[in-house]
């Protein structure tokens, strides 16, 4: 079965997708990486997008627009990934936009992404699963990281106590033990906070630290550091899950002002980068992980990722790609795995990894074409998980 996973994370910064072909051989799941790329937003919708976020006020109405507007994006990403491939699509995985997680203490109540799903499925014919985290909420659970159920297939069998970091707009970690329950939770900012600043500055126009330049030139502000650290989100027992309703660029002035300094913007970079390296680094310590497996866009940040590993001196750090995954094409690849799970009746989710009740299986689907037609659901969810890259 060959689908398409799509995706726009917390940097809001464009679209992911992943076309893998998957075959299951007993109890064993193999996907071949056949296609990959990213979709930069249009600039302008993208501006009118970060302008909508929390802690902003907006309306229905420009909600209203933007999902049309980043539905039809999601769309032209599809169809091109569509065209890319030879053969046809048996499904789209369409994660959309979030815009808001609703989060009261330890608990999520909500969550609501956009991109009409519509669009995909009138463009390319071909049936479209969206709305992936709610299920899991309304079953108690956090609704992420749903990474941790690919996760635990990538890490099964590793010897210690390995574990898979995403660096995205928020930090997530999966913590697959050999000998105790698999962990997985939301650690934290690593590019929401850097990524805020720079828009909100103009240090450039990007958007976010390239080549880690800016933290490479500033100076850590240890004040502003020790406010950021004493954060009470950090002392939350796990699961647990955040996002930038909490960590935005008013977070950033409160923190400053409580700390009383006056950072220039590559110091303010740099302690912001420290800082996500200082709660990586907490984390790894106290669960005793001894290997750390990392994906996402700050993988491209030489400075966030060499001071991981200077911070963790005694664990093997490494890319995903190790494991067959791609590093920033790894979250795309599930949400392939996540339609791949749901059409054959299977759940996509680790009740250790979001706190749910249950494994619930996810999504909604809308129909391509034709009249939807599911398999017969399998018996049992695999027990591991191959990636082959078919593209190198």
């Amino acid at each position: 079965m060959r689908v398409l996973g799509l995706l726009s994370g917390t940097s809001h910064d464009g679209i992911d997708a992943a076309v893998v072909d998957f075959t299951l051989v007993g109890d064993r799941l193999t996907g071949v990486l056949q296609h990959a790329d990213t979709t930069p937003y249009p600039a302008t919708l993208r501006a009118r997008l970060v302008a909508a976020l929390p802690p902003a006020a907006t309306t229905f109405s420009e909600m209203c627009e933007l999902d049309t507007l980043i539905g039809q994006s999601f769309a032209d990403s599809a169809e091109a990934a569509v065209h890319a491939v030879e053969g046809p699509i048996d499904l789209i995985v369409t994660h959309g936009q979030t815009v808001f997680h609703w989060v009261d203490g330890a608990h999520a109540l909500g969550t609501l992404q956009i991109g009409q799903p519509a669009w995909i499925a009138e463009r390319t014919g071909v049936p479209v699963l969206s709305d992936v985290r709610i299920r899991d909420i309304t079953a108690g659970g956090h609704g992420a990281p749903l990474i941790a159920f690919m996760d635990e297939l990538l890490l099964a069998g590793l010897p210690g106590t390995p574990a898979a970091l995403n660096l995205g707009g928020i930090a997530n970690i999966t913590v697959v033990p050999e000998d105790a329950p698999l962990t997985a939770y939301d650690l934290g900012p690593a590019n929401a906070l850097i990524d805020a600043v720079i828009t909100e500055t103009g240090a450039n126009d990007l958007g976010y630290d390239e080549d880690g330049r800016l933290a490479a030139a500033g100076t850590i502000d240890d004040a502003l550091l020790a406010v950021l650290l004493a954060d009470p989100y950090f002392a939350l027992p796990s699961p647990k899950s955040t996002g930038k309703e909490h960590f935005n660029g008013d977070y950033v002035r409160r923190s400053v002002a409580r700390a009383g300094t006056a950072p220039s913007v590559v110091d303010l970079v740099a302690t912001l980068t420290e800082f996500t390296v200082r709660v990586i680094a907490d984390e790894v310590r106290r669960a005793g992980i001894t290997r750390l497996v990392l994906s996402g866009g700050g993988c491209r940040n030489p400075v966030l990722v060499s001071g991981i590993r200077a911070a963790c001196p005694d664990v093997d750090v490494d890319l995903s790609d190790a494991l067959g995954a791609p590093a920033d094409d790894k979250e795309a690849i599930l949400f392939a795995l996540i339609g791949w799970c749901s059409v054959n009746g299977l759940p996509a989710t680790t009740v250790a990894g979001t706190g749910a009740r249950a494994r619930r299986i996810l999504g909604s689907f809308t129909p391509g074409d034709g009249p939807l037609q599911l398999p017969a659901p399998l018996l049992a969810v695999p027990r591991s998980l191959l990636i082959e890259d078919a593209r190198r």
